[in-house]
């Protein structure tokens, strides 16, 4: 397991009965998390003396429940692999997310090295990252802060408005940035059709989801020709190509296959997938938090 070990400002602080005790900042939340199946005891003070706690209905959904915790907060995240601290704004919002997710910051470490190895390569060369299904940021703001120039794309306004704030904290230039609410297959097509390509690409679907104009999603039915249409964006020279995943059906293995069906058959290199987690301090043992595939040459 690809375990983001790194953190200084969030800790999962223990897990039981369906939801996890975090610290963001100096702040506690308690939140649902569909892995946490076992009952161990709930030994920590923090899981009565919390901050805020989502609670889940059983009718689907769920609201927030707080206790002196303010409306939006900063932490911060110092990516090893490009001597740089990022910071992001965190804003609890609907269905239990609060802006970011800290098991990402194993590839945001990973993506760095790729791309200051190759700037160390090649002193003069312009890297650029497509981000797509960007969310608020995190891996933008780290491909930028190692040198890259990343073009952002989600189909959601707040979303590229909040990962634009976590740009700025983030001291990143914005001339190396590019900022697209859209569809993100419809963006794919577009450049493609520019000629425009990609040193990187990454991508974080979700399982389902709605464009700016009604675009209907579902990974299940669309990743595979996703890819397919994607992959054509590389450079000549590329330096990876990472796919997350939050749905149960795309197993680290099922991402590894794709990868070397679409990408290695086509280009060589060399694929690897597994699950990402977040070590548990309660426990010493670590929370699966989702699965990502990797190429790389």
């Amino acid at each position: 397991m690809w375990k983001a070990d790194n953190w200084k400002d969030y800790e999962v602080i223990d897990t039981s009965k369906g939801e996890k005790l975090e610290r963001w900042g100096k702040y506690i939340l308690v939140r649902p998390d569909p892995q946490v199946i076992w009952n161990t005891p709930r030994k920590n003070a923090g899981w009565k003396n919390r901050n805020g706690h989502y609670h889940r209905s059983v009718k689907g959904g769920g609201s927030w429940e707080f206790f002196d915790l303010p409306e939006e907060w900063s932490i911060s995240y110092h990516l090893n692999n490009a001597s740089k601290t990022l910071r992001f704004n965190l804003k609890p919002f609907s269905f239990k997310h609060t802006g970011l997710f800290p098991e990402q910051a194993v590839n945001w470490e990973w993506m760095a090295e790729r791309i200051t190895k190759a700037e160390r390569e090649d002193p003069g060369r312009k890297i650029r990252v497509l981000n797509l299904f960007a969310y608020t940021g995190g891996a933008t703001a780290a491909c930028s802060a190692a040198g890259a120039h990343v073009t952002h794309v989600d189909a959601s306004r707040g979303m590229v408005n909040w990962a634009k704030e976590n740009c700025s904290l983030s001291g990143i230039p914005t001339e190396r940035l590019r900022f697209f609410v859209d569809d993100c297959k419809k963006l794919v097509e577009r450049e493609k059709r520019r000629g425009n390509k990609y040193d990187g690409i990454l991508m974080d679907p979700p399982s389902y989801g709605r464009g700016p104009k009604g675009e209907i999603w579902k990974i299940e039915e669309s990743i595979y020709d996703f890819i397919e249409e994607t992959e054509g964006l590389l450079s000549d020279d590329p330096l990876f190509f990472l796919i997350n995943s939050y749905t149960t059906g795309l197993q680290p293995a099922v991402l590894d296959y794709m990868l070397g069906a679409v990408i290695k058959k086509k280009r060589g290199g060399k694929t690897s997938a597994d699950e990402i987690g977040l070590p548990v301090t309660e426990s010493g043992l670590i929370l699966p938090c989702g699965a990502s595939g990797r190429w790389f040459l």
